[in-house]
C-alpha cells in the first residue's frame, strides 16, 4: 500500500512531510528555480494554507529566481529598509555579523504596520552560522483557540494600533514623525479571519502593536502582555534549523515567527521577498 507521502508526491510532484502536529511541513522533490506549472503552484499554496509555514532544502536561488517564485503567489512589496539604489528592490537583505547583532528575536508577523499587511514572506538562506540562527514559528489560530474563553469573547470585537516606528525609527535613523508621514499608525482587529481558510487567528505582536483602542494604557498593556505570551507555547510551534540554500515560506496571516539571535558574532545573511496581502478583518462564525 502506498504511503500518504508517496501518493501526494505522485499527484503534486513533491513530498510533504509535517514537522509538528501544529505547524510546519518540509516539501521535497521540487526545484523552485524551475518554471513551475500552475498545478504545482496551487498545491504549494494549499500546503501553505494547511501548515502555515513550509520549507524547502537545497534550492540556492539567485535573487531573480527568488522573486520569480514569490511572485507566483501575488504582487511583491518593497520594504522601507531596502536601500533605494539596490537592484531588485523587492528583496530585503537581512544581514547580521560581528558588527550587527540580530534584532528579529521577538514573536511577530511581518509589516503589520501596513494598512494591508503581507500575505506571506519567502526567506532564503544565503549564509548561515555553523550553529544557531534557527527560526521558530507559531500557529496563531491555535494561539487564539488556547486562550481562556472569557478572553476570546472579550477580544474578538477589539482593535489595536500597529506602528512602524516602534521598530524602524531606530533602525532607519528616523524620527517617528518622519515615518508616520508615509506610514501612519493603523488599526487592525485583535483577531483576524483568514481570508482563504476562514480560521480566526490572534493578530497582535510585540514588535509593532502599541495599544488596544478604547483602553487606558495600563489596561491595554496588561491585556497585550497576556496575548503576546500566547505565541510562546511550544505545543503550537515548530523550529527550523537552516541549511545553505534552504527556503522558508510562511503565511503572515496565520503565523508568527521568532529569529533566534544566538549566533553572534557569527554571520547570518538572508534574502526575503514579501507578498502583498489585504486588509485584516474579523467575521464571527454564525
Amino acid at each position: 500500500m502506498a504511503s500518504a507521502a508517496s501518493t501526494l508526491e505522485r499527484h503534486t510532484g513533491f513530498e510533504n512531510s509535517p514537522m509538528t502536529p501544529a505547524i510546519g511541513a518540509e516539501l521535497s522533490g521540487i526545484n523552485l528555480s524551475e518554471d513551475l506549472d500552475e498545478h504545482v503552484i496551487a498545491n504549494i499554496r494549499q500546503s501553505l494554507l494547511d501548515h502555515k509555514v513550509i520549507f524547502f532544502r537545497d534550492q540556492h536561488l539567485t535573487p531573480e529566481q527568488l522573486l520569480r517564485f514569490a511572485s507566483r503567489f501575488g504582487e511583491l512589496e518593497i520594504h522601507p529598509a531596502t536601500p533605494k539604489d539596490q537592484p531588485n528592490p523587492e528583496i530585503l537583505r537581512i544581514e547580521h555579523g560581528p558588527k550587527s547583532k540580530g534584532q528579529e528575536n521577538m514573536w511577530h508577523s511581518d509589516v503589520t504596520w501596513r494598512t494591508e499587511p503581507s500575505l506571506g514572506s519567502v526567506l532564503s538562506a544565503v549564509e548561515i552560522p555553523a550553529v544557531g540562527g534557527d527560526t521558530l514559528f507559531a500557529n496563531m489560530n491555535l494561539a487564539f483557540e488556547n486562550l481562556p474563553e472569557d478572553i476570546r469573547t472579550k477580544i474578538v470585537d477589539m482593535t489595536a494600533v500597529h506602528d512602524i516606528a516602534r521598530v524602524f525609527a531606530k533602525r532607519l535613523g528616523k524620527k517617528p514623525e518622519e515615518l508616520h508621514d508615509k506610514y501612519p499608525p493603523v488599526e487592525h482587529p485583535l483577531v483576524r479571519t483568514h481570508p482563504e481558510t476562514g480560521l480566526p487567528a490572534l493578530y497582535v505582536n510585540a514588535a509593532f502593536t502599541s495599544q488596544i483602542v478604547g483602553m487606558d494604557r495600563q489596561e491595554s498593556d496588561s491585556l497585550l502582555a497576556t496575548l503576546y505570551r500566547a505565541s510562546a507555547n511550544p505545543e503550537i510551534q515548530c523550529r527550523f534549523r537552516w541549511s545553505q540554500g534552504a527556503i522558508a515560506f510562511w503565511d503572515n496571516r496565520a503565523s508568527q515567527h521568532f529569529a533566534a539571535s544566538d549566533y553572534f558574532p557569527a554571520r547570518r545573511i538572508m534574502q526575503r521577498a514579501t507578498i502583498k496581502g489585504d486588509r485584516p478583518y474579523f467575521k464571527a462564525n454564525r
